[in-house]
């Protein structure tokens, strides 16, 4: 991987030992990020993904790495490339672009990523709940209490501070990645290879292609934590920001794409076109579906499990980007009404918005999975892949950075997502 050199806080000529050096706390934002990224999301990734046939789903895990890489390099590289110290995404977007588009994108940002904290909060309540009843044989205590215990408690370790978030999802994360492999391996025996040897027609396979990457960008996605993983890296590293988060941010991708793509092969090989088909239908989880079919005591013991921990982890990266976005909108209705702004007084309002909300959504109980995909689909691709090269492009603190092929990879992968996206609530 190349070193770039950069004005500002990116990486200089000479990029030091320090920065490409493997340390304790790289481990832990890595297994952060993945923890961000593989939410709820995986139990479905298997039948949305596996759907279209064996070979789609080869080239697709070729494309997603560097896709994976790319986009989430981009942004972290647009969020060290403030002058200013410890400035977040919101605050660089109005730094380089202007104050109108600042607002703009600060708010798109929210709007992507609070609702999936939302449907955190419904998720684990339902999961939890689920387990007590089916699994435990116990009475689940009221859902406005349970919901608000579970809710309070996952926000308490953020409250916390970001070392012990990043502490928690470590040892959220191993026992993730050890179920996930234990589960791939666990499949093998009910492989069914006659897949492999079909061939979508040319037509169909490009088809199948092109609606299935916004199903992987949004799977892998872990942009939510990738402006306080910066903003962190910029406080220790300084200057040599940028070549450290390249460096956690390609490892972060390799964990990824082999522990991730191993297990949708494996569940896709573990199940026929037409069982992938109706499992789609009935809107299961891969994991459910599997122990239905599969009469398999082991898999419904797991699968609450496997969610309980996804959700978890996934809800810490997701409630720092939308926490993170609402304080770029306080912050920016005092500064127009020309108010002091209050730092204490800020967090304190987020902190009670954002568990009165959450806990309210949980109470509630909608169905609103699908539209929050249609919501926060778009603006997600858009803020991670067509911002920082839009970025890259007009930036003087970026130009290092430009005349790259990955940049014209990103771009078209960017639109690709979009269109796919947009086909997908449309079409």
């Amino acid at each position: 991987m190349p070193q770039e050199n950069i004005k500002a806080s990116a990486a200089p000529r000479g990029t030091s030992p320090r920065a490409t050096a493997w340390t304790a706390r790289d481990t832990t934002w890595m297994l952060s990020l993945f923890g961000t990224a593989v939410g709820a999301g995986i139990l479905f990734l298997p039948i949305n993904a596996g759907i279209g046939g064996f070979w789609p789903l080869v080239l697709l895990t070729v494309l997603i790495g560097p896709m994976t890489y790319w986009s989430h390099r981009g942004l972290s590289r647009f969020v060290c490339s403030s002058s200013i110290r410890n400035s977040d995404i919101t605050q660089v977007v109005k730094e380089h672009f202007g104050a109108s588009a600042g607002k703009a994108i600060t708010l798109l940002y929210f709007l992507a990523i609070y609702p999936i904290v939302l449907i955190y909060g419904v998720g684990i309540t339902n999961t939890v709940s689920s387990f007590m009843d089916n699994q435990l044989g116990m009475l689940p205590p009221p859902r406005w209490m349970l919901s608000g215990v579970l809710v309070a408690a996952m926000m308490a370790v953020m409250l916390v501070g970001e070392r012990f978030m990043l502490k928690v999802t470590q040892w959220l994360v191993y026992p993730l990645v050890g179920i996930l492999i234990f589960l791939s391996l666990y499949l093998i025996p009910s492989w069914n290879l006659a897949s492999v040897g079909e061939l979508s027609p040319g037509g169909n396979f490009l088809t199948t292609i092109w609606l299935t990457i916004p199903v992987l960008v949004f799977s892998f996605n872990h942009s939510p934590a990738i402006s306080q993983f910066s903003v962190s890296l910029k406080r220790d590293y300084g200057e040599q920001a940028s070549a450290k988060a390249d460096v956690i941010l390609r490892n972060t991708t390799l964990m990824l794409v082999t522990f991730v793509m191993l297990f949708v092969f494996s569940c896709v090989l573990a199940l026929t076109p037409e069982q992938l088909v109706e499992a789609k239908a009935l809107n299961l989880p891969v994991l459910s579906y599997l122990a239905n079919v599969h009469d398999s005591g082991f898999i419904s013991y797991f699968a609450p499990l496997v969610a309980f921990i996804a959700i978890v982890s996934s809800f810490f990266g997701h409630y720092l980007g939308a926490s993170e976005g609402l304080k770029g909108i306080v912050r920016d209705i005092f500064q127009s009404q020309r108010r002091n702004v209050h730092t204490g007084r800020i967090n304190r309002f987020v902190i009670a918005f954002m568990f009165l909300t959450t806990w309210g959504v949980a109470i509630i109980n909608p169905s609103i999975l699908g539209l929050i995909e249609t919501l926060s689909g778009p603006v997600i691709a858009a803020i991670l892949y067509l911002m920082p090269m839009y970025a890259i492009h007009k930036v003087p603190a970026l130009a290092a950075y430009r005349g790259r092929a990955s940049n014209i990879f990103v771009t078209i992968a960017g639109l690709v997502a979009m269109s796919g996206i947009l086909y997908g609530i449309f079409g």
